[in-house]
């Protein structure tokens, strides 16, 4: 190790740039050298900036510099100082010298021997530890190899082994747990070397069959929530496995949890962040509440689902259960991924390994802050960008899991997306991806960021659709605006063009180009619930609030698009009040069975509206053809909206479709765009797909705030 007092400081900023900085009070120098070891190279300065605190200079390097070796540079008095890895990490010719192509990257476990790799280009030595305790361990010097990449090869089997990265940059050790480890101790504080053969949980039957992604109709939850409450039936209370628990029952004796939702009938569950995250303690996990948005290790788990967080096979195999077990009961999984910032970036793996690298920067070197949370993922960089599609098909292979949400995936960028989406292309049908396409400020250019505002550049991955939360419930951020289900009748043809998927049918410009990139919500995890929103906003009587309710989740899930509901939003689910419930106690976040249990007319009526949009394919048209040959709307009452499924019978049993939303306090008499015999499916208190009533006519009255489906043969 150099023993070194910086007297001045030297940067490579670029692959042949040195940027020197001498203060004022040291002076000025004429000539700067390069050496490393025996060889010695003048540098050429090609600029001098005199700067607040220091005298810059800009210094060409005509050698290629090796960025794992120690260098030198020295001023005309003699004096010495190290070469920093500065700015040249953020470069495009960085990225390209340094991309590791290899899928080794953490530790290879087989029972002979256990090969480590690390990817840090700027270390000039790098070791891996093996801890017996935290204060016993074993220090092995790990090799350089190509493109940046350190390895050691230990021999014997080291299953269970405890294991950090130690690499030294700039002359300083940092110590850092593998961002690639499969399992880790209680809490992160290693990684572990894990026999992944050993969790293999065996599939049963096959899914149903899926032929687009609009087939989907998914329930957003978290995982602790689902069973933590008294009522829940569940004996593994806020666990995976309370996930797989079979025939669970509330207070009353109707169905909870894994039963529950099977019984409900969406196609997917999409489960809030289920990697290891900071906010709980794996040891005390009741002690505190987390969603799980706080990212440490992407590719781990939580502890604080599983029975026994000490294990570092219990995590993986309990997960592995329960999708397992949701798989079995023909439910698919998506699961929340955080890939656009972590916890915390000053004591993340990514920045001790190769520090700068993994995180964008403004246009004065100061870590940016798009997300809010003090850091922004730098997607679009090489290794960056391989880190995530890795984890992503990680997951999707050894875990088997069905889709991905992307959280604030606006930070990221519209080339790592697509990648993703090609790469799971490969591996499964009808992987689900969908993200939050904001457009926040982070430092990549507009063109570049996943945001709404590009759809068209990532056209085979969903997006949430603000415009249809909004419209139809009314601002998730104003509660006292209301949107079409809570009243509102002025603006009846954008609600329209909300129904058909946004698609540019009704309307130019338009979000989407396609309906499978709509992910039409009116309530998620975040922000207040509905029945919260409308129970501040509104002075109607209850049953009116329920009515208006339950009209919002209906045109959600009748809605051209891909039909996402929040957990419990079919029985009205509150969180009294709260609008950031992110690390609220459970009596806030649970899911409360007694609820439901009060509201099963309701639930009815919601598994009925499932059912209906399931039975015949022209409620999830694939494509804006499809939406734009079958679908119309005709003139109806300002407010009623009368939506339109005509020559659909390739589709489904029925041959035209009718459905009627109301939103007005008073019964209205709509007229039909023929007469003949109609059946309904659904009214004002009952939705099936086997009609519950007939007629024969061109006319029907339709009640107060109320969701209507007729049929024809």
């Amino acid at each position: 190790m150099l023993n070194i007092q910086r007297t001045f400081e030297a940067y490579l900023d670029e692959m042949d740039k040195i940027t020197i900085l001498l203060p004022h009070a040291y002076g000025k120098s004429s000539i700067f050298h390069l050496k490393q070891g025996a060889n010695e190279w003048e540098l050429s300065i090609e600029r001098v900036t005199s700067l607040p605190h220091a005298i810059k200079y800009e210094c060409k390097v005509n050698e290629f510099i090796t960025l794992n070796q120690c260098y030198i540079i020295c001023d005309e008095r003699g004096v010495e100082t190290d070469l920093q890895m500065g700015a040249v990490i953020r470069t495009a010719k960085f990225d390209e010298l340094y991309m590791y192509e290899g899928n080794d990257l953490g530790a290879s476990y087989t029972k002979e021997q256990t090969k480590f790799k690390v990817w840090a280009p700027t270390a000039t030595k790098a070791k891996v530890r093996i801890y017996e305790s935290a204060d016993v361990y074993t220090d092995y010097e790990m090799n350089g190899q190509e493109k940046g990449v350190w390895c050691y090869e230990l021999a014997g089997d080291w299953d269970g082994a405890q294991y950090t990265f130690l690499v030294c940059v700039n002359l300083i050790w940092r110590e850092a747990v593998d961002p690639y480890a499969k399992s880790v101790s209680l809490n992160g504080t290693y990684g572990i070397v894990v026999n992944i053969a050993k969790t293999y949980v065996q599939e049963h039957e096959p899914l149903p069959p899926m032929t687009s992604m609009t087939d989907a109709v998914i329930y957003e939850a978290h995982i602790r929530d689902i069973t933590v409450h008294p009522n829940s039936g569940a004996r593994n209370k806020g666990k995976y496995l309370g996930l797989t628990e079979e025939g669970t029952v509330g207070k009353l004796g109707t169905l909870t949890a894994l039963s529950y939702i099977k019984e409900l009938g969406v196609t997917h569950i999409e489960l809030l962040p289920i990697h290891h995250y900071a906010g709980v303690d794996e040891k005390q996990p009741f002690t505190t509440y987390n969603w799980g948005y706080n990212p440490l290790y992407y590719n781990v788990p939580n502890g604080s689902y599983a029975t026994n967080p000490i294990d570092p096979y219990n995590r993986i195999v309990e997960c592995k259960q329960m999708i397992q077990a949701l798989h079995r009961h023909g439910l698919r999984v998506i699961i929340d991924v955080v890939y656009n910032h972590v916890y915390e970036r000053e004591t993340s793996s990514f920045e001790k390994l190769v520090p700068g690298y993994y995180f964008r920067h403004d246009e004065n070197g100061m870590p940016s802050n798009g997300t809010g949370v003090g850091n922004d993922i730098a997607s679009e960089r090489n290794m960056v960008r391989k880190f995530i599609v890795d984890s992503v098909l990680y997951w999707l292979i050894e875990y088997n899991v069905d889709g991905f949400r992307f959280d604030l995936m606006g930070i990221l960028d519209v080339d790592t997306m697509n990648e993703i989406r090609e790469k799971t292309n490969a591996v499964k049908e009808h992987v689900v991806l969908l993200g939050e396409g904001w457009d926040l400020q982070t430092p990549l250019a507009a063109d570049k960021k996943a945001t709404l505002q590009n759809a068209i550049k990532i056209p085979c991955i969903a997006q949430f659709n603000d415009q249809f939360r909004d419209g139809i419930k009314g601002s998730t951020f104003d509660v006292q605006k209301s949107g079409y289900a809570l009243g509102e009748t002025a603006n009846k043809e954008h609600i329209q063009y909300l129904l058909t998927g946004s698609i540019p049918y009704l309307k130019s410009p338009s979000l989407f180009q396609e309906p499978v990139q709509s992910i039409n919500y009116v309530e998620c995890h975040d922000n207040m619930t509905m029945w919260d929103k409308i129970v501040s906003s509104s002075k109607e009587e209850e049953q009116l609030q329920k009515r208006r309710h339950r009209l919002a989740t209906t045109m959600t899930l009748l809605a051209q698009g891909i039909p996402f509901l929040h957990a419990g939003q079919e029985f009205y689910r509150t969180k009294q009040g709260n609008e950031n419930s992110y690390n609220a106690p459970d009596c806030i976040n649970q899911m409360d069975w007694d609820q439901k249990e009060r509201e099963e007319e309701n639930v009815s009526y919601i598994k009925g509206i499932i059912r209906i949009r399931k039975s015949h394919g022209a409620f999830r048209f694939g494509t804006s053809e499809l939406i734009k040959r079958h679908i119309s709307f005709f003139h109806a009452d300002p407010s009623v909206i009368s939506y339109y499924l005509q020559d659909v019978q390739q589709f489904g049993t029925w041959k035209e479709i009718v459905v009627l939303f109301h939103n007005g306090t008073e019964e209205k008499t709509v007229s039909l765009p023929n007469s003949g015999v109609w059946h309904v499916l659904a009214n004002d208190i009952k939705a099936a797909e086997i009609p519950i009533s007939s007629f024969n006519g061109d006319t029907f009255v339709i009640a107060p705030i109320s969701t209507y489906i007729l049929a024809k043969m």
